[in-house]
């Protein structure tokens, strides 16, 4: 009996290629998980994503589904979990959760709603712990003029100024529903940990990368919430701030309700 399987997965960028299967010499997410797959019931299956990531982003909840037939043999979702992770030991993802959905439930086109988290560490010193983990800028930055400036990309928006130039998207046309700074200070001397947190049905390549770029120029000063608002106006890349790395962007969860 085929049965779709829902899991929910958690991993460090840092190593892969991105999500997708490509010809390169890093692996996939994809990838090591179907190897995983095939590992443990000796079964080709292709998992399907709500949201590809990029080369270096990282995940705390991103969700992918397959369809499995494993004969006659009866086994929950703890035992699906437990199984795949022994066989993706050595990576950096973890299977946290799985379970069987109906079978017209799509990771992707089934999703109503993402948040992205955007992670910034502002301090002089360079990171150790976090190294790899947060976009490291070394001067101060002004969450409450970047918070400011948040309002002028909530609700529904042309995003052409912060897509990739080789997105695919058809239309540029994108809601965000919540946009909103979070601070805190990451150190005892004065080092700020800001996470931009990015809600929204859906988003174009980059898209949050260059949101976050943007409104890091308007938290060193560089840009007022004007400049921002003119930026969006001008629907062209050339306009827009630089794109934050990779590997300050998690996709933290992906609602379905």
């Amino acid at each position: 009996m085929i049965k779709r399987w829902k899991i929910t997965i958690e991993y460090d960028g840092a190593a892969f290629c991105g999500w997708q299967v490509q010809e390169l010499d890093k692996p996939s997410i994809q990838g090591l998980i179907e190897d995983a797959i095939k590992a443990f019931c000796q079964k080709d299956v292709r998992v399907h994503v709500a949201g590809r990531t990029d080369a270096g982003v990282h995940a705390f909840g991103q969700i992918a589904h397959f369809d499995l037939a494993f004969g006659t043999r009866e086994y929950n979702g703890f035992e699906l979990t437990k199984a795949l992770n022994a066989h993706l030991r050595g990576h950096a993802i973890s299977i946290i959760h799985a379970e069987v959905v109906d079978d017209d439930f799509h990771a992707r086109f089934a999703a109503k709603n993402k948040l992205y988290i955007y992670r910034i560490v502002a301090r002089n010193a360079a990171l150790t712990v976090d190294a790899g983990r947060a976009w490291h800028v070394f001067r101060k930055l002004d969450p409450d003029a970047m918070q400011d400036a948040c309002e002028i990309l909530m609700g529904r928006h042309d995003f052409t100024t912060f897509r990739a130039r080789d997105c695919q998207a058809n239309s540029p046309i994108r809601q965000i529903d919540k946009l909103h700074i979070e601070c805190s200070d990451y150190d005892r001397c004065g080092g700020l940990d800001i996470r931009i947190n990015v809600e929204g049905p859906a988003f174009l390549r980059h898209m949050i990368r260059n949101i976050s770029g943007s409104l890091a120029y308007v938290g060193l000063g560089k840009w007022t919430k004007q400049d921002l608002k003119d930026a969006l106006e001008a629907k062209t890349r050339a306009h827009g701030g630089p794109t934050a790395p990779p590997h300050g962007l998690y996709l933290a969860r992906v609602d379905y309700k």
